[in-house]
């Protein structure tokens, strides 16, 4: 493989009305990045003295590569700065959690005492059954308050949680659950899902079988008539919270204690237990969504992740509920019961904020533009993508259609691993349909060859993060040597496993992971270019493709694509795609094979699974895909 490859770079750019630079939180960036680099250690001290401290820190950073300590020997808990301070100020009565049942029929609301108190009493639940500092809590559950119950119950009493994504099957949870070694699981009898049950407790319990190390499993009832419990293992949700105390101090943790172990979707290989810990964590996770998302006391913020995912735990739960903002939650899928129905939600409940995935943009840019049209989404002023790079097409539709062409986008680029926004294009800076962005103030972000170098604006190369930050992975659960190799790929600095390229103006563009290169005639085609250049064509809603041994090339392109809703594949189509892509990318991109399908692997971030499919085209063992959606 080449150490570097040219790129085609998009030109287009928008420029948001001045007015947004002029009251954002960062109304200069190029200053306020400056400021950073002139003074790490002071701009993360500065930031970090807005949060709630039991002890202060006897030093900002201490690094001894590859690992990192930061807020040397500081004190906090994170539900204190998340609900206690809110509680005890302004915000007592303001709606910290709107939950919405699917479609919208069924609304709970807890203001932030409200939660506090929840959390408190979940917090004494947990004591009750023998959870402690240290110990590690399985949460299996829907996307419903509980959940967040009982992620912020575990940081309350300084118990390590692991989220599971509801989704997942038996294999994947106990997997999960063992690894950790969870003494105890929290789950619900159902999730609700396109108008079905899913039965998460039938599954748990085909997990537990195998978890030996689970003593006691709390369930959270939700049908009627209630299912029956095993009273030797099992225990009611409500019953237990009627048991509990009201009332429970936060246990004061030091600032590089264990927070939570998040497992990242596998979409790589076997599961990977991230660690995060509960000060520098806390700190990434509070100023980046204060800063990018430009949070103002009024909004109304929905970031539509699952906590199973660290898009839920940082943007849905920690990050938000820091600041004080208003969080939307809802159950369910975004296009039930109609494809309307996430446009709805933003126009009933006066959504100003909301962050979503690519591959739900493009979902309901294959559905068409009358859905949002029907909705008044004037109330929208901050638009977010994340979890896979915002091909142009899909910020052209969702900047006009759904932004009006007044919101601003932050294409947000980060990982489970980052566990804060690394880089992206911050309120009131020229945003470039394709390109994330520029590092955020307080991240080092580069794009370099093998040799850690920086490559030459419009050359590709590998993404990187060239010094430690705050809410940084501290490791592996159980494997040093999987952590030491984020650092020791090139040298110097943390490997994203990304490709990407800058621009002359330093903006970055990701194109996609390292190992979705095709290689072909030795020219280096990278997935997510040839995959944009599908989708820009009228007839195409979404696009994988894959390199297939070739005898003459090397590999040959393979493209499988889904189509918007009302096109038919005729025999003119697949040329007609072929040339589109060569007219975008040149002749070696075209792809030598067009299969059309229903829908693609994905995992249920959103991530297209590009391995499931070489795997069955070469008819190989896929390996691990306990994260595949279906």
């Amino acid at each position: 493989m080449e150490e570097t490859f040219a790129v085609k770079l998009e030109k287009k750019r928008y420029l948001p009305d001045p007015r947004c630079r002029a009251a954002a939180r960062v109304p200069d960036y190029p200053r306020a990045y400056r400021e950073f680099m002139r003074d790490p250690e002071g701009f993360w001290d500065r930031v970090a003295r807005e949060l709630v401290w039991f002890k202060p820190w006897d030093q900002v950073r201490e690094w001894n590569y590859p690992y990192a300590k930061w807020f040397v020997n500081g004190q906090l808990n994170i539900t204190a700065s998340c609900l206690d301070r809110h509680a005890a100020g302004d915000r007592k009565d303001k709606p910290a959690i709107i939950w919405r049942g699917e479609g919208g029929e069924e609304e709970r609301v807890f203001t932030y005492d409200g939660l506090r108190r929840e959390v408190m009493r979940f917090a004494n639940g947990l004591k009750l059954l023998g959870v402690g500092k240290g110990d590690r809590v399985c949460i299996y559950m829907p996307l419903v308050p509980e959940q967040v119950v009982a992620m912020l119950a575990c940081a309350r009493i300084g118990a390590v949680h692991s989220v599971v994504f509801g989704g997942f099957g038996p294999d994947a949870l106990a997997t999960r659950i063992n690894d950790a070694a969870a003494k105890v699981l929290i789950t619900a009898d159902v999730a609700y899902r396109r108008g079905k049950t899913v039965p998460l407790r039938e599954i748990a319990l085909e997990a537990l079988a195998r978890t030996p190390c689970v003593e006691r499993v709390v369930v959270l009832r939700r049908e009627h008539p209630k299912v029956d419990l095993d009273p030797d293992r099992e225990v009611d949700y409500a019953d237990l919270m009627a048991a509990a105390a009201p009332s429970s101090p936060a246990e004061a943790m030091d600032a590089e204690d264990p927070l939570f172990i998040l497992y990242t979707s596998g979409s790589t290989g076997a599961p990977k237990g991230i660690v995060h810990t509960c000060g520098g964590y806390a700190v990434g996770a509070y100023y980046t969504t204060k800063c990018v998302f430009d949070i103002k006391e009024s909004d109304v913020y929905w970031c539509t992740a699952d906590p199973g995912w660290i898009t839920g735990h940082s943007y849905v739960v920690y990050g938000p509920l820091a600041v004080g903002t208003t969080v939307v939650i809802v159950e369910g899928a975004p296009d039930h019961p109609d494809p309307g129905a996430c446009w709805r939600q933003v126009r009933d409940l006066g959504v100003t904020v909301f962050y979503t995935a690519p591959t739900a943009i493009r979902m309901f840019m294959r559905y068409g533009d009358r859905w949002p049209a029907k909705y008044d989404l004037s109330t929208l002023r901050v638009l977010g993508s994340v979890g896979e790079p915002l091909n142009p097409e899909a910020f052209e539709w969702y900047y006009h259609r759904i932004g009006g062409g007044r919101c601003p986008i932050v294409d947000t680029w980060w990982q489970t691993e980052t566990g804060m926004h690394m880089a992206t294009t911050m309120i009131g800076e020229a945003m470039k349909p394709g390109f994330v962005g520029k590092a955020v103030p307080g991240a080092v972000v580069d794009v370099v060859d093998r040799t850690g170098r920086p490559v030459p604006p419009g050359t590709g190369g590998f993404l990187v993060v060239r010094e430690p930050w705050p809410a940084m992975l501290r490791g592996v659960h159980g494997n040093d040597e999987r952590y030491r190799a984020y650092w020791n790929t090139i040298p110097g600095c943390y490997t994203a496993g990304d490709l990407a390229v800058k621009d002359e103006d330093g903006y970055i563009m990701v194109l996609g992971r390292a190992d979705d290169l095709i290689v072909v005639a030795g020219h280096n085609i990278g997935t997510a270019e040839v995959e944009s250049a599908l989708v820009s064509h009228d007839a195409v809603a979404e696009a994988a493709v894959i390199g297939k041994p070739d005898p003459l090339k090397g590999n040959a392109i393979k493209a499988f694509v889904t189509l918007r809703a009302g096109v038919i594949p005729d025999d003119g189509l697949s040329g007609e795609l072929a040339r589109h892509v060569k007219k975008s990318l040149g002749p070696v991109a075209v792809p030598a094979e067009i299969e059309y399908v229903d829908r693609l692997p994905k995992t249920r971030s959103g991530k297209i699974m590009r391995r499931v499919l070489r795997a069955r085209e070469l008819g190989m063992d896929p390996g691990d895909i306990s994260t595949l959606e279906e």
